[in-house]
């Protein structure tokens, strides 16, 4: 564009030099100079505060450079300037006075957005472009105002940013601090809602009236002092601000553990009220609009400070710092001016509709005929300005990039960017992840309130302070205000957590104690705690259980949980005189007679009739039986074996023998040379049958599920810490001083019976708990990130079996040895053979079978003849003793040769 020639800014001897000789030369050559269409534009400021004040200054510096570079336009802004008097009706008073009696083309200004919201209606209806470089509130959005235009970066610019900050430093939970404005309250809806994407929630918000005074202030701050959280978000104008600070430096809320992040209202113009400010602000940190180096920019900034330092003493000016506000409101002074020589308005008019004497009756306001031209041209217009790229898109400055800063001393210093695209960033130069930068590593250090480089607010983790099973949770401190250190399995499992977390979580352990070192109470009390507030979060071997669920959220579980009762083994006495019939059950020995029995008399009805070691006296047979059968047993029957079908059922009886003395033998020999052990007690009814006392781990939640669920008195249960006090208590048994048995949870049980492998056992059901979890307030989001975490530790077995080898491996011996001891009654039972019985059995039943078919087959023809003779010897009614001679005479032959 050609207007863009002159945008270098000279210094002021060069422009006064430049002016001083056109006037020369046409006074000298008699020309006349050429007269300058005059554009009204109106302009209206809340001259009473330091930002309105300022702007017009940077406004009149505009004017002056412009049409000094510019001398060749034909059009000249005639600045009219009004007084808002920070009140919304006089801004649209002042703005309706400009339109209906001064026709201005256009209006820069209100401030505020408050003020806006009744100045663009106005300027819609009289189709006059109502420009802001100040009402920056989202809630005030140009799209939806034809005639708005914001020559600035709304405030939603900042939100990602300002989220990105806040996840960076692994911050769940913000406190925003904003004042009752239009433009306090539009930015915080958005800010809430950038918030919960990252899962940092909004406990509390503080409002404050822009007319509250130092009472008034001090009277939040102390609310804002006793809650837990500790960051804050400040979201209001600079002077307003500046009274916040002071007071919250006085309040003691500058010191080490707090941090503060402000807002481009405050980052703007950091020193509105004197140089002293930054004292009341050290360690804030804050965002606002980068603006770009550029040697106008310098020359203008010299400019600035000698103007400030001629001004009159009275004046509220006092500050030399440059103000991004006072930027824009420079820059749109050229973008105006630019517009108004380009768009051909010098004949324009307002059309009107009626006359009236009042100057501030809305009915009969004119139409600017020539409004939507030069608001095009105004849209359309771009430029390297002072603040940078000049361009509007969606009627609006274009987001630039923003710079992150840390006040330190006197200075602020740039510890960071931010870009839409890569996120945040520790120079402009680095290529960064798009939008993936969240680390506050990329960030470089910085002081925090209190001077202090120690991150504040850090979660406040409370840990449990054991007196035993340090395998889980060890706390070590020298003193009571020294570091504590921490270690365990529980502790690791946290580490390896926080590691895979996507964010950074700054975090410190608090043992819960007393000052002696103790334990501060039971475990139920360290997590109500949390409730409290005393603690963000508990880590430990804390076990998941509903009643706990009242007061706190847990995580999924990182390890396996649950109930079970440990009891002390008792040895066997080996003095019993019928020790030899222990190797078999009952059940076995009957059926092991009864088989001995059936195949005896399985071989003599196969022998009997062919072979004469079988034959004999009916007495003698039955001994015949008795013998062969159990003589079997040592292998020592004499009688020879003739039948072929005998044969195999011999065969196969044999061999069931032969593992049937085998297995007792081994059995028996097992029970005169091993020390055998057995539990003392079986279950929870002999236990309270005979009154025994119970043990339970202290502090722990056992308790409670011993006397509620299992319905033990309170008088027979007894507390213990450590595996040497459970050692102690189960060995000197109920009668002496110790308990019957103890109740604990399966991982400390592990570790008790790795330790003594073979002297206790479990014994009894196991009662399932959810097993050991992460302790977090209610509805916490750190819920949602720890248990995915959780699940990438656990799934990740390298990792996790590498920490578990740490505290347990070595002890995987002792555990396996413990559950062979547990086993039931050593006595073999049918179960055991029942497949041999069953094949002797079948075998047996087969060759009796053919057996008698053979012999029915050989026998028939004689037995068919039986009934012929009995008919010549016997009656026709001796039917009966017909049939009882004929099964006599079967049987008889049967039993001979």
């Amino acid at each position: 564009m050609n207007e863009t020639k002159g945008d270098k800014l000279t210094t002021v001897n060069q422009k006064g030099l430049f002016s001083f000789l056109s006037f020369l030369l046409l006074g000298l050559w008699g020309e006349p100079l050429v007269a300058k269409e005059l554009i009204p534009i109106g302009i209206v400021l809340d001259l009473n505060s330091s930002v309105g004040s300022l702007a017009e200054s940077y406004i009149s510096m505009a004017h002056s450079d412009f049409y000094t570079l510019n001398a060749h336009y034909q059009t000249r802004l005639s600045l009219v300037m009004r007084n808002s008097e920070n009140d919304a009706v006089t801004a649209a008073s002042a703005a309706l006075d400009l339109i209906k009696n001064e026709e201005v083309r256009a209006i820069i200004g209100p401030q505020k957005s408050g003020q806006a919201k009744f100045v663009v209606e106005i300027g819609r209806k009289a189709q006059v472009p109502i420009i802001s470089f100040s009402a920056t509130s989202p809630s005030l959005s140009p799209t939806r105002h034809q005639f708005f235009i914001r020559t600035a970066q709304d405030d939603f610019s900042q939100v990602k940013a300002i989220a990105a900050i806040i996840q960076a430093y692994g911050w769940r939970e913000v406190i925003p601090i904003y004042e009752d404005t239009e433009y306090g309250n539009g930015l915080i809806p958005y800010i809430t809602d950038a918030l919960h994407e990252i899962g940092t929630r909004v406990p509390y918000r503080s409002v404050i009236a822009p007319s509250s005074g130092d009472t008034e202030i001090q009277e939040e701050l102390p609310k804002l002092r006793d809650l837990q959280t500790k960051i804050f978000l400040v979201h209001m104008t600079a002077d307003l601000g500046s009274k916040l600070f002071f007071q919250a430096k006085n309040a003691g809320m500058m010191n080490e553990g707090y941090a503060w992040i402000v807002t481009e209202g405050l980052s703007a113009l950091l020193n509105p009220k004197g140089p002293n400010i930054m004292d009341f602000m050290q360690g804030v940190l804050g965002v606002r609009p980068l603006v770009p180096k550029s040697k106008g920019l310098e020359d203008f900034k010299r400019r600035w400070k000698r103007n400030v330092s001629l001004s009159k003493p009275n004046r509220k000016i006092k500050s030399t710092a440059i103000n991004l506000l006072g930027l824009w409101a420079y820059d749109t002074v050229y973008a105006l001016a630019m517009a108004v020589e380009k768009a051909g308005i010098v004949n324009s008019t307002f059309s009107k509709k009626s006359v009236t004497n009042s100057k501030v009756d809305l009915a009969d306001i004119g139409i600017y005929e020539a409004g939507p031209r030069l608001l095009n041209t105004i849209l359309g217009t771009e430029f390297q300005g002072l603040s940078g790229d000049f361009r509007l898109v969606n009627r609006q400055l274009e987001p630039s990039a923003l710079e992150i800063f840390n006040v330190f001393g006197n200075r602020e210093r740039i510890i960071g960017y931010w870009s839409q695209q890569k996120g945040l960033l520790k120079n402009l130069r680095d290529t960064g992840d798009a939008g993936n930068s969240i680390s506050k590593e990329i960030l470089k250090q910085p002081i925090w309130p209190g001077d202090t480089i120690e991150q504040p607010k850090k979660l406040r983790i409370g840990v449990p302070v054991r007196q035993g099973f340090y395998e889980f949770m060890k706390v070590e401190m020298q003193s009571p205000n020294s570091k504590p250190k921490v270690s365990g399995f529980s502790h690791d499992v946290f580490l390896a957590v926080v590691d895979s977390l996507p964010f950074s979580l700054p975090y410190k352990f608090i043992p819960f104690a007393k000052e002696n070192g103790d334990s501060a109470g039971t475990y139920d009390e360290l997590l109500y705690q949390i409730n409290l507030k005393k603690f963000d979060a508990v880590v430990g071997d804390t076990t998941i259980v509903a009643n706990r669920s009242n007061y706190v959220d847990f995580t999924l579980p990182y390890s396996e949980s649950g109930v079970s009762m440990i009891v002390l083994m008792k040895h066997d006495k080996r003095e019993n005189i019928w020790i030899f019939l222990k190797p078999l059950s009952l059940d076995l020995w009957l059926t092991t007679c009864a088989a001995f029995i059936f195949t005896g008399s399985i071989i003599w009805v196969l022998e009997h009739r062919t072979n004469t070691d079988f034959r004999g006296p009916p007495n003698q047979q039955l001994g015949t039986i008795f013998w062969f059968s159990f003589s079997t047993l040592v292998f020592a029957h004499k009688e020879k074996v003739v039948n072929n079908g005998a044969r195999f059922v011999l065969i196969i009886w044999i061999f069931v023998v032969l593992i049937l003395t085998q297995s007792y033998t081994a059995s028996l020999a097992s029970l005169l040379t091993v020390n055998r052990l057995q539990p003392a007690i079986v279950d929870l009814t002999e236990i309270k049958r005979n009154g025994y006392f119970v043990g339970y781990e202290k502090n722990s939640f056992v308790r409670g599920l011993l006397v509620e669920h299992l319905k033990f008195d309170e008088s027979k249960l007894k507390p213990y810490n450590t595996i040497e006090d459970y050692h102690e208590a189960l060995t000197n048994g109920s009668n002496n001083g110790g308990v019957a048995a103890i109740f604990s949870e399966i991982p400390y049980i592990k570790v008790f019976l790795a330790k003594y492998c073979s002297q206790y056992a479990i014994v009894g059901p196991t009662y399932r708990t959810d097993g050991f979890g992460f302790a977090f307030p209610l509805k916490s989001p750190l819920v949602s990130y720890f248990s995915r975490a959780i699940l990438n530790v656990t799934e990740d077995r390298e990792k996790f079996e590498r920490i578990q080898a740490k505290y347990f491996s070595s002890r995987t011996t002792c555990q396996d040895q413990n559950a062979s001891i547990t086993s039931d009654s050593p006595s073999l039972s049918v179960k055991s053979f029942g497949g041999l019985f069953i094949i002797t059995g079948i075998t047996s039943l087969i060759s009796l079978l053919f057996y008698v078919f053979k012999f029915l087959h050989f026998q028939w023809p004689a037995l068919r003849t039986i009934p012929l003779r009995s008919e010549i010897l016997l009656v026709e009614n001796d039917r009966n003793g017909q049939a009882f001679r004929s099964k006599r005479q079967l049987l008889t032959t049967f039993g001979q040769k």
